[in-house]
Formats: structure tokens, C-alpha cells, sequence
């Protein structure tokens, strides 16, 4: 038996290579049968197996587990149950070219596409979309050279040896032959992923017409509802350029498009949710650059943490008038009397604002989480005015604490000219890049760009070391194609522009492009704070200790 080769994806996850499909699906199966200590997500893809712990401790336990696990593919791959049957009307704009492609004419594509069984083999970019394998690849086509703005849903579609259905509009490059109105993701359901690892899948041709409502961007959130009978609420009066409801996430959902989501700065909702003496994981307020006013209804109890931001109460009797107000102060608790309107001012350092009440912000739940997942339209509705948030009940075990100092580094607290620096362990796909970038990842500069939002930071060159010459962008030594494969929150992925995406709270469960580096997860609330302008520097790690390497090159295989 070989060992499969592994590699770290920061310090708390573990990508595993194997040589087939087969084998992927085989381990995948194994480890959701028998979890590892610590164990908190696994995700399949076309050829590696992510693997994502509590703990960098429980991470490196895994690693030596992992060297001896069995990656043989099952002798018995026929998947249990009767296969979901999913009826398609054969009317793809691509229909005809897939014909071309693989020598048939479009009645043959369609006699290949139901005349085997196909399953499920790893989940996809979006939540409910799955990668399906047919039993022989008389369908291999290639993706089109130039992608869709948008693709309806229920949309059936070719690529590579794979197929699968659209789950909700969404752009893509695959070839389209046709359309269901099957819903492949249904937040109403048990289950909202119709299709998961290891489900079979028969498709059916009909001759009706089918219609799918077509989701609109934001399908699957939930509007705010009326305040339950404490009678404690919080107005919305402004929401500013963008506040939502989020908490600590919804891990573990990576096999059906779901990433965790939560709150981008976790060290800083949950100081917010210690101030007011919520648990950690209760509902907050995250808001960027400003301009959200809220005003109370009832007594209420407030802390603001996060970006540090001038915050400023008016009194109920004087709202309009701009005298007799009082401000807010930055970590640490204090009162919102009935009827009084907080207001928030641009940071002056940072760049996302957390506002927690005691007894946390009482919305539905979604997939066991209050988050807003903005990516994938999961979760409460951003705020808008006129919104009223129920406050949940007190728990009085829990005591209001005392004024805490902010979370962020001096480097942004202070408005300091000093890059920001963040630590980061070599990605697992470091090794495709030049020794000459991987050296320039650490050593020059980059700055954050205005495209930057909760799925990743966008990077621009800044200047090396020496600041006589501009950055350079990041250039690949392997420029084969990488099969998507799962990435997590802290990667860094490279585009052909050479330019790094920095991985946020919301970003896709998979990716298509090498990841050079991860941001160690203590560091992340660092980078969720870092406004367009700023520059940032990294330092390599080790994995395992978290210490600064000598080189910015190290190895990760077994």
C-alpha cells in the first residue's frame, strides 16, 4: 500500500494527493465513517482529499495518521439506495457542439448521458452543486474557452469527464445540453443538497417542458421577523455601506458548496460578545467604513469593538437637534436607554465595526447558524433600514465585563506607516511557483485594493525591500491546469494575473488556482481588518510551531 502524499493547507488542515478518483472517494468515505480527533470538515475533490481540524495539535495527531491510511479504492464502489432520478429536457445551447466533440450527433450525447449511471463524486463552488462521474467517459469535452456570464438554474452541463446541474444562476464555463427543473439545493428540505458523495444519479430525458423559478442572489436568506415577546429590539435607522448579521459560522458543511462564514474578525465579535456577557458564538452586528445608526427599544446594553470608531448617542427627546449627546466608547460595555440612537463614524483605524447586545441578536437560524454567508446568499438578509432586530433573552449567569484594549495590532490601531504583517506557512501548492516569486511573497510588499469584500482580499504589488523598484507579480513554474480542490479560509490564491486573493470568512469551499501560502488562522481577525490602501508583508512559518522559518521555501510532502 503507498502512502498518500500530504500536505499542509496552513496549520490546521491537511490536503491529501491520491493517485485516482477512486481513491479519493475511497478516503473521503473512510474518514466521514471514522472521523479523526478534532476532526471539523472533510472535503473530496477531483484528486485530493482537505482534511480541516480544530487545532494545529489535533492537526499534526492526524498527520501521522493519515501517513498510514489505507487510500486503496473500495472493491465494492456500487452506491447504496435507488439512484435520485433527475429529468431533463435535452435543449442545451451546447448540445450540438458536445456532439461535435465526442463524434456523436445530439440524439447519441443524449442516449450517452442516460444510458449510464452517474455519482456523485465531491461537491462544487456553490452551495447544492455537485460534480457527477459518469461509468465511462464517452462525454469527456472540455470547457468552454469562454465562459458564461451567467448559467440558469437547472441548467445540465458537460466538462471534463464530470457532469452536473446548476444549482442556481451563476456564471460558468461548462457545456450546456440541457435543463431540469429538479431543485438541486431547498433550504425547506431535511437535507438541502439533493445530491451528496456517494449519491447515484439517473438522468431521464422527457419531451415537457420544465420551468425552474429561477433563485434570485441572494435565495436562502431569511428576512428579519418581529421581536419575540421580551419587548427588547433594535431599530435600524441607517445600515451604512454594508452591516450583517453574523456569529461564529457554520463549519463542516464543505461537502455541499457551503463554506463556514461568521464573522470575519472573530477575535473581535467575540471580545464584543464578552463585554455585553453573551456566550462567544451569540449574534452580532458586523459593519464596514460607517454609517450604521440603530436606534433602542428597551434597555439595552452595547458594546462596540473592532475598527476603532467614533460612535456617538443621542438622546430620545433631542433626536435631530446635535446637542446634549453623549459618545459611545470603543470596548467597553455601556447603556442604550429606550428610544436613544446610536450613530457610528467612519473608523479611524480598521475597517469592520462590531456591535453585540446582551442577550445576542435573536434571528433564525440557518443551517444551525445566524451568519450571513454574502457569497452564497445563506443566512439573515443584510440590514436595511427599517429592519427591527429581536434581542434574546438574558442569561444571567453571564456578567458584564470590564473595558478591554482593542484586539487590532498597532499597525492598524495606530495608523502606522509600517507594513502590516501577517504570518503565513507555505501553501500546498507553493512548489508551482518560481523560486524567485516564492522569495518575493515574502520579500516585497502588497497592498490591499478597493475589490477587496468578506470572500477574499485582493492584493496589488507594492515595493521591495529595498523601495527602488516595484513589486513584481507572482510567476508560476507549473502552468498545467489545477483541478479545483478544497481551500480554506487564510489561503492564498494566485490567479494568472499573479496577483494573490487572500481567503476571507465567505470565500468558495473549492478553488481552481494554486494556493503559494495560508494566513495562519490567529492572524486572520488581523487581516479582516486591513482597509483598501493598506500594505501588508508576510512571514513564513513553520506549521507545527508557528515559528519563523530561515528560508520562505519548505516541504511539505511525507
Amino acid at each position: 500500500m503507498s502512502q498518500p502524499e500530504i500536505r499542509w493547507a496552513g496549520p490546521r488542515a491537511l490536503l491529501i494527493q491520491l493517485d485516482s478518483l477512486e481513491s479519493v472517494l475511497a478516503v473521503h468515505a473512510r474518514l466521514q465513517e471514522q472521523p479523526l480527533r478534532g476532526q471539523v470538515d472533510v472535503l473530496a475533490a477531483a484528486q485530493t482529499v482537505l482534511a480541516v481540524f480544530d487545532a494545529g495539535t489535533t492537526a499534526r495527531a492526524a498527520r501521522t495518521a493519515l501517513a498510514h491510511l489505507d487510500t486503496a479504492p473500495a472493491t465494492d464502489t456500487a452506491a447504496t439506495g435507488d439512484p435520485v432520478r433527475i429529468e431533463v429536457v435535452y435543449d442545451g445551447d451546447d448540445l450540438a457542439e458536445v456532439g461535435r466533440l465526442t463524434g456523436l450527433d445530439p440524439d447519441g450525447v443524449v442516449a450517452a448521458h442516460t444510458g449510464q449511471l452517474w455519482t456523485a463524486a465531491f461537491g462544487g463552488f456553490a452551495p447544492g452543486f455537485a460534480y457527477l462521474v459518469g461509468e465511462n467517459e464517452t462525454l469527456t469535452v472540455p470547457r468552454r474557452t469562454s465562459p458564461r456570464t451567467a448559467v440558469p438554474a437547472g441548467a445540465v452541463a458537460l466538462a471534463g469527464n464530470f457532469s452536473a446541474v446548476y444549482p442556481r444562476r451563476s456564471p460558468g464555463g461548462w457545456q450546456l445540453i440541457g435543463h431540469t427543473a429538479s431543485r438541486l439545493w431547498d433550504l425547506d428540505r431535511d437535507q438541502p443538497a439533493l445530491l451528496r458523495p456517494g449519491t447515484a444519479v439517473q438522468y431521464v430525458a422527457v419531451r415537457e417542458t420544465l420551468t425552474l423559478t429561477d433563485p434570485t442572489p441572494d435565495d436562502g436568506t431569511h428576512s428579519i421577523t418581529t421581536p419575540p415577546s421580551t419587548g427588547h429590539s433594535l431599530e435600524v435607522i441607517a445600515p451604512g455601506p454594508q452591516s450583517l448579521i453574523q456569529d461564529l459560522g457554520r463549519p463542516g458543511l464543505g461537502d455541499v458548496g457551503v463554506s463556514k462564514a461568521g464573522a470575519a474578525d472573530t477575535a473581535s465579535a467575540r471580545q464584543a460578545n464578552r463585554l455585553v456577557g453573551n456566550a462567544p458564538g451569540d449574534a452580532v452586528i458586523e459593519t464596514i467604513l460607517g454609517g450604521l445608526t440603530v436606534r433602542a427599544h428597551g434597555e439595552l446594553t452595547l458594546a462596540l469593538t473592532g475598527a476603532i470608531t467614533p460612535a456617538e448617542i443621542t438622546p430620545a427627546e433631542i433626536r435631530g437637534v446635535g446637542t446634549s449627546t453623549r459618545t459611545a466608547p470603543m470596548g467597553s460595555p455601556f447603556a442604550l436607554h429606550d428610544g436613544e440612537t446610536l450613530q457610528l463614524d467612519v473608523p479611524d483605524a480598521g475597517l469592520r465595526t462590531y456591535v453585540a447586545i446582551r442577550g445576542g441578536i435573536d434571528v433564525p437560524q440557518v443551517l444551525g447558524s445566524r451568519s450571513t454567508d454574502v457569497m452564497s446568499g445563506i443566512g439573515p438578509a443584510p440590514l436595511t433600514a427599517a429592519t427591527v432586530l429581536p434581542i434574546g433573552p438574558i442569561d444571567q449567569g453571564r456578567t458584564v465585563g470590564a473595558a478591554e484594549p482593542s484586539t487590532l495590532p498597532d499597525a492598524i490601531r495606530l495608523g502606522s506607516k509600517e507594513p502590516v504583517l501577517l504570518r503565513i506557512t507555505s501553501g500546498p501548492r507553493h512548489d508551482w511557483f518560481t523560486p524567485a516569486s516564492q522569495e518575493s511573497l515574502t520579500t516585497q510588499t502588497w497592498t490591499v485594493t478597493g475589490e477587496s469584500n468578506r470572500i477574499g482580499v485582493r492584493l496589488a504589488v507594492g515595493a521591495t525591500p529595498d523601495n527602488e523598484a516595484p513589486g513584481q507579480p507572482l510567476e508560476r513554474v507549473v502552468t498545467d491546469e489545477l483541478p479545483s480542490e478544497g481551500v480554506v479560509a487564510g489561503s492564498l490564491q494566485v490567479p494568472p494575473s499573479g496577483l494573490p486573493v487572500l481567503f476571507l470568512a465567505d470565500h468558495p469551499v473549492t478553488g481552481g488556482y494554486p494556493v503559494i501560502g495560508v494566513v495562519v488562522p490567529e492572524d486572520l481577525p488581523i487581516a479582516a481588518q486591513v482597509a483598501p490602501g493598506t500594505t501588508l508583508q508576510f512571514q513564513t512559518v513553520d506549521p507545527e510551531t508557528l515559528q519563523p522559518t530561515p528560508h520562505p521555501i519548505t516541504t511539505h510532502s511525507s
